[in-house]
């Protein structure tokens, strides 16, 4: 069985990975973070004060030439196999929380589904999902 907080923190991790991809984290991407962590029941237990830390993690990472592999690679190490899809649709909505995604947020998207073999209706309706969560009336 899987360290529960270790999976919390690779989901977390990815969440903040999906935020930085495009370079930077915005204030609604951030805050989307926050609010998934805060209500879905895959975080239940996970001490917020970890946040920093897990993001320090991520810039870490991300500053090696092959950061976004090695935070796969970390999210497939401790993340099992049936929480891909929920790793994949919170890097959705951290991504669709700027309404707008960047070739470096699809790019991301597109390593996560080859690297956790998602099959194209299943991203598909996650990705619809989002789209349809984020949607404004402008």
């Amino acid at each position: 069985m899987s360290d529960p907080h270790a999976v919390q923190d690779s989901l977390v991790l990815l969440m903040v990975a999906a935020a930085a991809a495009d370079g930077a984290i915005s204030d609604m991407e951030l805050r989307e973070v926050e609010d998934l962590v805060s209500f879905l029941p895959v975080f239940r237990g996970f001490d917020r004060s970890r946040l920093p830390d897990v993001a320090e993690r991520c810039a870490t990472l991300f500053s090696t030439e092959d950061g976004i592999e090695a935070i796969i690679e970390d999210v497939k190490s401790k993340v099992p196999v049936r929480l891909y899809e929920t790793g994949y649709a919170l890097a959705v909505e951290v991504i669709s929380a700027d309404v707008r995604a960047t070739q470096a947020e699809l790019r991301l998207l597109e390593m996560l589904r080859d690297a956790f073999d998602m099959d194209r209706l299943t991203s598909g309706a996650i990705e619809h999902s989002a789209r349809v969560r984020f949607r404004r009336l402008d």
